[in-house]
C-alpha cells in the first residue's frame, strides 16, 4: 500500500484541486455537488483534467454491472498514477463503495477513501482521518444530518434538493435499499429554507429528489385524524410552491404504489409545478411485476397514467423499464411492448436485467441468456423511439416556454433549455432584433423542427414575470 498523503497536502492547502467523476442517477448527481461544495469550503478549486487533480473521487452507481465495471476502469489508471506520486488522494465514494466497503482496499489498496452514499456530507472530517495517516472505510449506517454545507452546482439555472434519502422497498433485482440505507426525509422547513436560499442566488427551478420521493414523510411523526401521515409530498409542494423566484418545480423518482390522485390533484393546480411525470413501471406482465417485488400490477399502472392526463392532459409521463428479467417469456415481453405503444410514453430509459450481488433474483435459475437481453432490448429501444417520435410531433408550430439553462455545447450561435413538460429544446441566442437572451430567462419558442427526444425552434418573445398564486401552505 502506498503511504498517506501529506496531512497539509491534504487538507486547505493553496494550490490543491479536485476533479469528482459521477456515474448514475440524478441522486448521484446531487451527492456529487454537495461533496464538490465540501472540497472548495477546503480551499481546493477544481482540475483541468483528471490526471492533474490533487484529489480524485469517483461518486459510483451499482445498479448495472456495465456502470460497476466502468468505476474500475477508472480506478486501475488512478491507482498506477499514485504509485508514482503518493501525494494522490484517491476517493470512491457512492453505492460501488457501499456494496464492497473493505473489499475496495484490497482490489484497489492504493485507495484513501471509501465512503457510502450516507456519508456524503461528511467528506471533510472524513479527508481529515486521510490526512492524518489512515486508510478509512466509511460504510456503517449513518443518520444524515442536515446538510450545513453549500453544494457547488453545475448550472446556475436548475438546482436538485435532496428531500428524501434511501428506500425501504425490497424490489428482488434492485441494491439501493442496501447501499443507501432506510429512508430518512428531511424536515419540511429545513428543504424550504434550502430552496429559499436558491432563489436568493438566482435558480429558477428546483426538482426535489428521492430513490422513492412518494414515500417522503412516512418516517417523520405525526398523523392526522383520518390516519395520513402528516407529511406527504403532496403537502411539501404546496409548503414550498410560493417560494418566491424559484418559477419551476418537478419532482423525482415516483412509485407507482405510493402514487395518490391527491397528488395528481395537487400538480394540476399549483401553477409552478411541471406537467411532467417520471414513473417508472419496470415490466408490463403481472406475474413479472410479482416476481420483481413491485407492489402494484399492470392495471393500476394504467390508472394512473389515465387519471393524469384526464387532469393535465398535455402532461408527458417517462418511465423506466428492465427487459430479460429471469423467466421472462417472449409472451411477457411482448406484453411490455404492447403497455408501451397502448400509453405511448414520451420517454423510457431501458436496461436488460443485470443481476446484482446480493439481490435474490441475481440467485433465481432461470436467468436469461445475453443474446436474448441484447435483442430484447435492441427491439424495446426502437418502440420507445417511434414512441418518443410521436409524442414529440404534437410540439409542431406550438409556442412553448423554455427555461434557458445555457448555450448549445455544440453551436455558440444557440441557447437550449427545456419546455416544461422537460423536452429538450434549441433555438437562437438571439431574438428577432437582436436582443441578447439571458441564461436563466424563460422565453417563448416557436416549435419548429421535432426529434424523438429534443425540439428546435425561434425564439420569439422573453416571457413576462408570472404572477403565481400563494399556496395553501
Amino acid at each position: 500500500m502506498s503511504g498517506p498523503a501529506d496531512p497539509e497536502e491534504t487538507g486547505a492547502a493553496a494550490g490543491r484541486t479536485y476533479w469528482i467523476t459521477t456515474f448514475g442517477c440524478q441522486m448521484n448527481k446531487a451527492d456529487s455537488e454537495r461533496m464538490a461544495g465540501i472540497l472548495e469550503s477546503m480551499g481546493l478549486r477544481p482540475a483541468e483534467t483528471e490526471q492533474s487533480a490533487s484529489v480524485v473521487l469517483y461518486n459510483t452507481c451499482t445498479i448495472r454491472d456495465n456502470a460497476e465495471q466502468k468505476v474500475y476502469s477508472h480506478l486501475g489508471r488512478q491507482a498506477q498514477r499514485k504509485r508514482l506520486d503518493p501525494s494522490l488522494t484517491l476517493v470512491v465514494a457512492g453505492c460501488v463503495a457501499q456494496q464492497e466497503g473493505a473489499a475496495l482496499l484490497r482490489r484497489v489498496p492504493e485507495l484513501d477513501l471509501v465512503m457510502g452514499p450516507q456519508h456524503a456530507n461528511r467528506l471533510e472530517t472524513l479527508l481529515q482521518q486521510v490526512a492524518n495517516g489512515q486508510q478509512v472505510v466509511a460504510t456503517d449506517e449513518h443518520h444524515i444530518l442536515e446538510d450545513i454545507s453549500t453544494a457547488r452546482r453545475d448550472s446556475s439555472v436548475c438546482a436538485w434538493v435532496n428531500v428524501i434519502y434511501g428506500c425501504n422497498e425490497r424490489c428482488t433485482y434492485c441494491v439501493v435499499p442496501a447501499v443507501r440505507g432506510r429512508e430518512q426525509s428531511r424536515l419540511p422547513a429545513a428543504i424550504r429554507s434550502e430552496i429559499k436560499g436558491l432563489a436568493a442566488r438566482g435558480y429558477r427551478e428546483v426538482t426535489l429528489l428521492g430513490q422513492n420521493i412518494d414515500a417522503y414523510g412516512r418516517d417523520l411523526p405525526g398523523s392526522t385524524p383520518e390516519g395520513r401521515h402528516a407529511h406527504t409530498l403532496t403537502d411539501l409542494l404546496h409548503a414550498v410552491h410560493d417560494v418566491d423566484g424559484i418559477e419551476r418545480f418537478r419532482f423525482a423518482t415516483s412509485h407507482p404504489r405510493y402514487f395518490t390522485d391527491r397528488l395528481i390533484d395537487a400538480c394540476a393546480q399549483l401553477d409552478k409545478v411541471c406537467e411532467h411525470f417520471h414513473i417508472p413501471f419496470q415490466s408490463g406482465d403481472d406475474t413479472i411485476l410479482k416476481a420483481m417485488g413491485r407492489g402494484y400490477t399492470v392495471a393500476r399502472y394504467e390508472r394512473i397514467i389515465e387519471r393524469i392526463r384526464q387532469r393535465i392532459p398535455d402532461a408527458s409521463i417517462s418511465a423506466d423499464v428492465i427487459v430479460a428479467f429471469p423467466g421472462e417469456s417472449d409472451e411477457q415481453f411482448r406484453r411490455t411492448l404492447t403497455l408501451i405503444d397502448r400509453l405511448g410514453f414520451d420517454q423510457v430509459n431501458t436496461a436488460a436485467y443485470s443481476p446484482r450481488p446480493g439481490t435474490p433474483a441475481a440467485t433465481w435459475p432461470d436467468q436469461l441468456s445475453e443474446e436474448v437481453k441484447v435483442a430484447r432490448l435492441q427491439e424495446l429501444n426502437a418502440l420507445v423511439e417511434r414512441s418518443a417520435r410521436s409524442r414529440s410531433r404534437r410540439y409542431l408550430g406550438r409556442c412553448e416556454e423554455v427555461l434557458v439553462e445555457g448555450a448549445n455545447p455544440r453551436r455558440s450561435d444557440q441557447l437550449m433549455g427545456r419546455t416544461r413538460t422537460n423536452r429538450l429544446t434549441f433555438f437562437p441566442a438571439r431574438l428577432a432584433d437582436g436582443t441578447a437572451i439571458p441564461t436563466g430567462a424563460l422565453v417563448q419558442v416557436r416549435i419548429e423542427e421535432t426529434r424523438p427526444f429534443s425540439l428546435s425552434g425561434t425564439a420569439l418573445a422573453l416571457s413576462p414575470e408570472p404572477k403565481h398564486q400563494s399556496s395553501g401552505g
